[in-house]
């Protein structure tokens, strides 16, 4: 099977199609396939014999809920659409009873045999017993699962319940210098990533970081208390996983229980309760104010004894942190302006954030088949962003986020079939917008990219969301022997929103050796009349329908196949009609010509030569084989493909920017002299942004974005070989994992520059890697900028993975997960995808992948005397390549696209100490401390990336560090009480 050229890929014929969804439609009244649901699985004997037809339940020790299950004539049971929790297992069989207690994780498919003795077992009252925790060691998901006394033991400042997911192998979670967080996995981006809660995925399909109100945020996608404990798929993931390419991330919420019960906690840390950074400690610098508190309470109980459950939690961040101020061109605060200096103030500043987070959620058995859940969150919250570097106060942004989802779910079980359906509601909105409305002032050193600083109204003007409702429903059958065969649908209506109105504010360009009041370049946004202001809506239909099968071949082989199909409409891309004039201008540009490389008709669309992408079959195959039929020295792999899909983000540009454009004019000055249809005579009235957008809809020289006609959906190819072992030392059983993994991604969207020269070339003369068309040969428009499917990464990787779970009968635990990655890309793209600098793609080369090569994260928890539970994180990583602009040539027409590796290598070693103590009637007390990053290593999140202007000019601070990364050595204090 060739998975890398997609051409090659065949439509299965529709039978799959019809047959699927008619065993769905027979099956209706029966149903489950939930991502997090945990299936246990094995073979009942009685006095070494298989026992046919023996009796098992399940019964959940929290909140009494039942699942039973008969075993086969073989003695072979299934249990499906189990709650992670503990459960007594209850096995009846010839008239031989036996109990045990096991504790299944989300998602986890267990094996456990259960052997009846000849005499009857003593009853639960006469015995205490312990719960064993399952190891899942036959799956050929490169998997791992982080409890909840990890979630609420371990060390972390952020109480982002992702943060966790960075001691898997091949996982990062990171903090920017304005203490954004995302996470990844391997070499693809954050957009790459699906978390799914409760069985629903939580994508952004609008703008990046994987999850709804991941972009540009310090917030939490989720309250950590309302979080019971999540698995992270980095590879081999079934079919019932959609919309990724990377890692899935797999999590359940709390419920309520039989019993009351509640907590409540304070978190708080502040300025006296951290070291300064490294450019803090310099002379004459101040230690900017910070304070951080989050807090937050989550109670629930029965509502009905073993029938009906609540669960609220609540939790909130208030932060204040600081942020540092890096003039560029090498100059220092006293060489500026007066007004610049009041902005600058003492080269630090506070941003504030504040975030709200509600969850609830009710959950009613009637009988033992039908199960209801509603649950909802809300997400509200608003900060400061874009300040910062080179971006002094006044040029911030105001953004606010605000999310709302509620899921319906509803699970029916009869006999060997399960079903699971879930009708569910989101809405989630990202709104920047300027901190002033007035015109920018930038201040740059003779060119208008070379900044010094920016003060003034901001550009950023935006609002962009997703709301809609979507119906999924997933069936499992288990009554075939040694299958578990699962399938599913989903279909969502989901409308896109996007307001963009970006330099809505104008900004003036300033040279600071020529005049502060006459400007040398403008950039600003403008309507166009009769197209529209920039806002754009499509209302998208995504289907997906998928099988699979685990098919325990015999009792070391099990196979896992499936295949998965997925659609997604957008009209606003597909029903575009390019307008006539831009029609007539690419016909007569220099672009319209063999040479150029472009064939022009691959981006005019007539509104109904576009289509959607049909070919989005994903097969899947994975295999594990237990070598002692002991599940304890496992061999695993797999290969399969995954598809994403494209961000609307990239995607409504050509309506957008058709209807809002970005203009750029020069003003002729004396040291800059210019001419053409964009250089104007400086006028003061032009400082009027209506005057200014007047003339900027005259000259006619807005850009024009086009996608084309045959866009495609991203996915990635993945291939993987490990072996899994339990191990016992020390009185304990350990599990140890190494795995190679081959990811390699295709077909990301990148925004190229279809401008070309009067010949047809890209560059002034053969041989130039440098000198890129801007506004020629396009007239009257000015730029052409090509939306393509072109980004590629790939990664070749070794994960190693030792863990010794926590149990409350050792009282301790241990994890360690180092990774090596060799990756790399075709591009230079280190955020939004623009490869504008070069003809082709391919014109690129390749550039080392934007991930560590080495990682390693460990952690640890101990439960010592007295209600004291230590606990420690150490993270180590090898600094991430940078992307440059290396103009260090003989030439300027030479600069070229380079990375290099700062020297500096991540560290940071956490530890928690925490007390709990039983006060009066059930109610107790805790108190904890956290020290972050212990030993106040040094972590940058900013370096200079400037290697000097025309060779012999050489910066001497090239590679330099510029900006410090949070925490320093900081103390948090928490209290709390539970009850």
């Amino acid at each position: 099977m060739n998975l890398q050229n997609r051409k090659s890929r065949r439509p299965i014929p529709t039978l799959l199609s019809c047959a699927l969804a008619g065993c769905l439609a027979l099956a209706a009244p029966a149903v489950l396939a939930q991502s997090t649901a945990a299936t246990l699985r094995g073979t009942v004997t009685a006095d070494a014999v298989p026992a046919a037809n023996a009796e098992i339940t399940a019964t959940n020790l929290a909140n009494g809920y039942t699942s039973r299950a008969k075993a086969n004539v073989n003695g072979d049971y299934v249990l499906a659409g189990l709650q992670p929790g503990s459960y007594r297992i209850d096995v009846s069989a010839s008239g031989k009873t036996s109990s045990q207690t096991v504790t299944l994780a989300v998602g986890q498919t267990a094996s456990l045999n259960l052997p009846v003795a000849a005499a009857a077992a003593p009853t639960l009252a006469s015995v205490v017993v312990t719960g064993v925790v399952l190891t899942e060691t036959r799956t050929s998901e490169i998997a791992t699962y982080v409890s909840q006394k990890q979630i609420e033991a371990l060390p972390q400042g952020t109480r982002n319940f992702l943060a966790f997911a960075d001691t898997v192998p091949g996982m990062q979670f990171s903090v920017d210098d304005s203490g954004n967080t995302k996470v990844r996995s391997g070499a693809q981006t954050a957009s790459a990533i699906n978390v799914f809660i409760d069985g629903v995925g939580q994508k952004n399909y609008v703008t990046t970081g994987g999850v709804t109100g991941q972009d540009t945020s310090r917030g939490n996608p989720f309250p950590q208390s309302a979080i019971g404990e999540y698995k992270v798929i980095t590879q081999n993931y079934k079919a019932e996983f959609d919309q990724l390419s990377s890692a899935a991330i797999v999590a359940v919420t709390r419920s309520g229980s039989n019993k009351f019960e509640g907590s409540a906690f304070w978190d708080r840390t502040d300025t006296d309760w951290r070291s300064r950074s490294h450019f803090e400690s310099k002379p004459g610098a101040t230690k900017a104010i910070s304070l951080d508190e989050q807090y937050g309470i989550s109670f629930g109980g029965p509502i009905i004894q073993d029938r009906a459950h609540f669960f609220l939690a609540y939790e909130a961040k208030s932060i204040e942190s600081p942020t540092t101020f890096n003039l560029g061109r090498g100059y220092t605060i006293d060489e500026l302006p007066p007004e610049f200096q009041t902005d600058f103030g003492s080269g630090v500043f506070t941003r504030p954030f504040q975030e709200d987070l509600y969850f609830g959620k009710l959950d009613w058995l009637i009988g033992d088949d039908h199960y209801f859940e509603l649950t909802a969150k809300y997400r509200k919250e608003s900060e400061l962003v874009q300040l910062g570097g080179q971006t002094l106060p006044s040029a911030a942004t105001d953004n606010t986020n605000d999310e709302t989802r509620v899921d319906l779910r509803y699970q029916f079980t009869r006999g060997d079939w399960l079903n699971d359906a879930h009708l569910s509601y989101e809405k989630a909105f990202w709104s920047p917008r300027p901190r002033e409305f007035s015109p920018g002032y930038v201040l740059s050193d003779g060119n208008w990219w070379e900044t010094i600083a920016r003060r003034g109204g901001g550009e950023n003007f935006q609002d962009k969301g997703q709301k809609g409702i979507a119906f999924q429903n997933d069936l499992t059958f288990n009554g075939w022997d040694g299958h578990i065969v699962k399938m599913g649908i989903k279909y969502k209506v989901i409308t896109m929103d996007t307001a963009e109105q970006r330099q809505f504010n104008p900004q003036f360009f300033y040279d600071i050796h020529e005049s502060l009041v006459v400007p040398t370049h403008v950039d600003l946004g403008a309507p166009i009349s009769g197209l529209g202001d920039g806002t754009v809506t499509s209302r998208n239909k995504q289907f997906g329908i998928y099988v699979q099968d685990d098919w325990e071949v015999n009792d070391k082989l099990m196979l896992n196949l499936g295949i998965r199909w997925d659609y997604e409409s957008t009209p606003s891309h597909e029903d575009f009609v390019t307008p006539a004039d831009v029609v007539a201008a690419l016909e007569a540009s220099n672009t319209n010509q063999p040479s150029s490389g472009i064939d022009i008709n691959d981006y005019v669309s007539t509104g109904s030569n576009r289509k959607a992408d049909k070919d989005n079959w994903a097969p899947r195959l994975g295999f594990s084989y237990d070598l002692g039929a002991d599940q304890r020295h496992v061999i695993f792999g797999g290969i399969g493909r995954s598809y994403d899909r494209n961000l609307f983000d990239y995607l409504q540009n050509e309506v957008s920017k058709g209807s809002w454009s970005n203009f750029s004019f020069d003003f002729n000055t004396p040291l800059h002299p210019c001419g053409g249809s964009t250089c104007f005579a400086w006028d003061h009235s032009y400082t009027d942004p209506d005057v200014l957008r007047a003339l900027a809809v005259a000259s006619g020289s807005r850009e024009v974005w086009l996608n084309n006609n045959d866009l495609k959906v991203p996915y990635s190819d993945q291939f993987s070989l490990g072996m899994r072992n339990i191990i016992a030392l020390w009185g304990n059983d350990w599990t140890t994992e190494i795995t190679l993994s081959h990811v390699a991604s295709y077909d990301g969207i990148a925004l190229q520059l279809g401008n070309r020269r009067a010949d047809g070339s890209f560059f002034p003369n053969p041989g130039d890697t440098d000198g890129t068309p801007w506004g020629q040969g396009f007239a009257p428009f000015g730029n052409m900028i090509l939306v393509n499917n072109a980004l590629e990464t790939k990664s070749n990787a070794l994960y190693l993975r030792i863990e010794k779970p926590y149990s409350r009968a050792s009282r301790w635990g241990f994890t360690a997960a180092y990774t090596f990655t060799d990756a790399e890309q075709n591009s230079n793209v280190n955020g939004f995808p623009f490869v504008l600098n070069q003809p082709t793609i391919e014109d690129y080369g390749r550039f080392p992948g934007l991930v560590s090569r080495h990682r390693l994260v460990t952690t640890g928890i101990y439960d010592g005397p007295w209600g004291i539970t230590l606990s420690a994180k150490l993270a180590v990583a090898s600094s991430q390549p940078r992307y440059i602009n290396d103009c260090n040539e003989v030439s300027p027409n030479l600069c070229h696209f380079d990375a290099y590796t700062p020297d500096e290598t991540f560290k940071q070693f956490d530890l928690a100490v925490s007390k709990e103590w039983e006060a009066w009637g059930g109610v107790k007390f805790r108190l904890r401390g956290d020290v972050l990053n212990v030993f106040n290593w040094d972590n940058y999140s900013g370096y200079d990336d400037w290697r000097g202007w025309i060779f012999p000019d050489v910066n001497p601070n090239f590679g330099k560090p510029t900006s410090s990364a949070l925490p320093t050595r900081t103390f948090k204090l928490s209290v709390g009480v539970s009850w």
